[in-house]
């Protein structure tokens, strides 16, 4: 690898040069590879696009192709692209991800498309020889999930997570300054919530499909509900057909790095019960309400949700707290709270930013500006793991253990709150038949379910 000070990452201007005033050798090496990495993209919305342009700047790379199938959306990323090219070149454009991938010409392979693509998405672009960047959850059921570490592990490909909590800095702090430095003691409850209120709802009446948007190929693997609107602005998330509801997209954020921070692995037993109990006029079909527990030896994990009222401490609205014997710790993406019981003085540590070195980041829809320095962190960690040939920080076992988690608390829920001990090796529910059925979910016809492909 040699340095080429003409690609576009060295033309960023001012922000550009204070950035790099602060890269170890590594990130130089990243930021002026020679030749950059050749990357795709599948799924054009707000999150595949912030993914594709937080490795564009830390990587040198070239965007060879993007993939969607609403055509408008593909126009705007396609042109997003060839901005961030100092050539102005403009990506190839594909409306079908197989013929896409086809070309076995991608060394990267990010997935911003909805969660019941996931599965089918990923395993294929290991299939074509690509390392992946897969949005959470990783998967709409858990015997997907299962698929994903397989192909994974068979393909030898880095597949990284989105769960970049585990790369923000002040969370990093947290986990290496309060908890392993020992300063909460014995730590036996957890609670993890989020009260924020975006469960949409709404009776849209049913339209015709535009001509720029392929709801067939959108829909795939899942189920076609009658067409009421573009669902991939934001409306898909609150329907059971296509996303695992507001644990499967909040929850598994602080799950996750609940369980990084304290070195857990699967739980030894999750219940939950919850449903609709406020918002009943709607379509939607995700609960606005849900309790849910994670066990583990002498502490419980417990997730709470509402998309109704009020906040139970408004700092924290999304977030989780830590009890141990000698103190609490409250964390959440903007800042962090160490409050010890008797003596002591309370320990808070805000979010970094980094608007001086990326003015980029200010702005972006009121999220990026304490998100895109961890976003940035965890594209690095991906970089290196390609590199050095290891596991990334978000490993995809990592994160099925926190998407199935999730999934099978929603089971739970579904079978009256019956608790479920996963078997990972056998891949069932112990005891449990019908949870077992529930595992994998039936696929859209031609598509093939990965969990069960070839048996």
């Amino acid at each position: 690898m040699h340095v080429n000070i003409n690609r576009r990452r060295f033309l960023l201007g001012a922000a550009g040069t204070l950035a790099v005033s602060t890269l170890n050798a590594y990130q130089l090496d990243l930021l002026f590879r020679d030749p950059p990495l050749r990357v795709g993209l599948i799924g054009a919305g707000w999150y595949g696009k912030n993914d594709l342009f937080r490795l564009s700047q830390v990587a040198s790379i070239d965007i060879v192709s993007i993939c969607d199938v609403d055509r408008q959306m593909l126009e705007e990323a396609a042109e997003n692209a060839r901005q961030w090219h100092a050539s102005g070149k403009s990506p190839r454009k594909y409306a079908d991800y197989r013929k896409m991938l086809a070309e076995k010409d991608l060394d990267i392979v990010i997935i911003g498309s909805p969660d019941h693509w996931h599965a089918l998405h990923a395993i294929e672009a290991m299939q074509a020889g690509a390392h992946v960047y897969v949005e959470k959850p990783i998967s709409v059921d858990v015997l997907e999930g299962e698929a994903m570490v397989a192909a994974a592990r068979k393909y030898n490909k880095v597949v990284q997570v989105g769960t970049q909590r585990v790369s923000t800095p002040h969370l990093i702090d947290a986990k290496e300054n309060i908890v392993e430095a020992g300063q909460l003691g014995k730590i036996s409850h957890v609670e993890m919530c989020c009260y924020i209120h975006q469960r949409e709802n709404g009776n849209p009446p049913v339209q015709k499909v535009p001509e720029y948007f392929d709801y067939d190929m959108w829909c795939g693997p899942a189920p076609m509900r009658p067409y009421d609107g573009l669902p991939h602005v934001r409306w898909w998330r609150t329907f059971t057909e296509y996303g695992n509801g507001i644990l499967g997209d909040m929850c598994v954020h602080m799950f996750d790095a609940v369980r990084w921070t304290l070195g857990l692995g699967w739980p030894e037993r999750i219940r939950s019960t919850g449903g609709i109990y406020v918002q009943k006029d709607g379509k939607s079909n995700i609960s606005d309400t849900q309790h849910a527990v994670f066990e583990y030896p002498e502490l419980n994990c417990i997730w709470q949700h509402r998309t109704w009222g009020t906040p139970a401490d408004p700092d924290y609205r999304w977030s989780y707290k830590i009890y141990g014997e000698h103190g609490t710790l409250k964390a959440n993406t903007r800042q962090y709270e160490f409050i010890p019981h008797g003596a002591g003085k309370t320990v808070l540590k805000t979010a970094l930013t980094e608007g001086d070195k990326f003015p980029e980041d200010i702005g972006d829809n009121g999220r990026a500006s304490t998100g895109a320095p961890a976003s940035r962190r965890h594209m690095l960690d991906f970089l290196a793991a390609i590199d050095q040939q290891k596991k990334p920080v978000s490993d995809i076992l990592e994160g099925h253990i926190s998407t199935a988690s999730c999934i099978l608390a929603n089971l739970s829920a579904d079978l009256d709150g019956r608790p479920l001990v996963y078997d990972p090796t056998t891949q069932t529910v112990k005891n449990d038949e019908e949870a077992s059925r529930m595992l994998a979910r039936e696929y859209r016809e031609p598509w093939v379910h990965p969990g069960k492909a070839g048996k």
